[in-house]
């Protein structure tokens, strides 16, 4: 065996509390099952998120469900134009009795952090996260404070309504793990949510189901799920294909290869394996890289998309046949 046969126990443990937190968020997201299990899968392999979809369908509501589920400290940023970068992530503070300057921390001192719009915010506060969720500290006025672990940004983005908003720059949406959509509820689900509704049920009500120490034992055991060599070299074919597609003026990072790879090792842990397989890779691979991907603007007008795009590379690169588990 080329893992550690003793992660077994801990991988079961880990299955049955993903199962628990799926089961929370599903008592308020109804009928969303693939999208909710994606997220958590994120949430183990300590991935940022970004909910993006019409108005109206439960992106806040996800997201708020997801934090409430897991504990820990939780802080809501609502985006705006007017917000300012101290705003999000704090600012210095002179102490007249102390005579110095001490240090207010913002809302991204956060183990979640909800931001609601992200994309009606300038440029100049959208960047102040970038260092925050690649690095996981904050630099103000040259010294860098570190958040707590773990730190994951929840974001919502609604994609149609182009008024008083910014696009999100490419540095950033290559930060965010997945990108998910929601779409809309099917018609008894949407009774569903009216009886929500009418009974003033709300996510925030919804009790945690884990702790954040529980959360941060769960990523550790992830991490310790085995990727054979094969299947790495099977993620950078993807990747790399991503940018030799003549439709494409922008393909996958290295960063979209890692996490390509933590979110196949946390699928494979909710999945109940201590080892990845190709199919944890291919299942994954549409909300993981489709929003690293900027087609060419005859591509658009050809009516390409990313989905086909990311569809078709993975039917044409080989599956390792080796075995990949031992």
């Amino acid at each position: 065996m080329t893992y550690n046969t003793g992660l077994a126990e801990r991988i079961g443990w880990v299955q049955r509390r993903s199962q628990d937190l799926v089961g929370n968020v599903e008592q308020f997201i109804h009928g969303k099952s693939n999208v909710v299990w994606n997220a958590v899968v994120a949430m183990l392999a300590e991935g940022h998120i970004l909910i993006e979809d019409v108005p109206g369908v439960a992106k806040t509501s996800l997201a708020k469900a997801l934090a409430q589920s897991v504990g820990g400290t939780m802080r809501r940023i609502q985006f705006t134009p007017d917000l300012l970068p101290s705003d999000v992530i704090g600012v210095q503070i002179f102490n007249t009795t102390k005579q110095e300057f001490t240090f207010r921390e913002g809302p991204v001192f956060a183990n979640v952090v909800l931001g609601d719009e992200i994309n009606r915010a300038s440029p100049k506060t959208q960047s102040a996260l970038l260092e925050a969720m690649a690095e996981h500290q904050v630099t103000v006025d040259g010294t860098p404070y570190a958040l707590p672990r773990p730190n994951l940004v929840i974001a919502t983005q609604n994609p149609v309504d182009q008024q008083g908003t910014y696009s999100l720059p490419e540095a950033q949406l290559d930060r965010f793990m997945m990108r998910l959509h929601i779409g809309y509820p099917s018609a008894e689900q949407e009774v569903r949510v009216i009886g929500d509704s009418i009974a003033r049920r709300l996510p925030e009500q919804l009790q945690s189901v884990t702790t954040i120490e529980e959360l941060q034992q769960m990523i550790d055991t992830v991490r310790e799920v085995y990727v054979a060599p094969a299947l790495q070299a099977f993620i950078v074919s993807i990747t790399s294909a991503t940018r030799t597609i003549a439709q494409l003026k922008l393909g996958a990072s290295p960063r979209a290869s890692n996490a390509l790879a933590n979110a196949a090792q946390a699928r494979a842990a909710v999945e109940g394996r201590p080892f990845v397989t190709a199919d944890d890779i291919k299942s994954i691979a549409r909300p993981v890289l489709c929003h690293r991907l900027m087609l060419t603007p005859e591509a658009s007008v050809q009516n390409f998309s990313a989905v086909s795009i990311v569809d078709n590379i993975l039917a044409a690169v080989p599956v390792p046949q080796a075995p990949v588990g031992v």
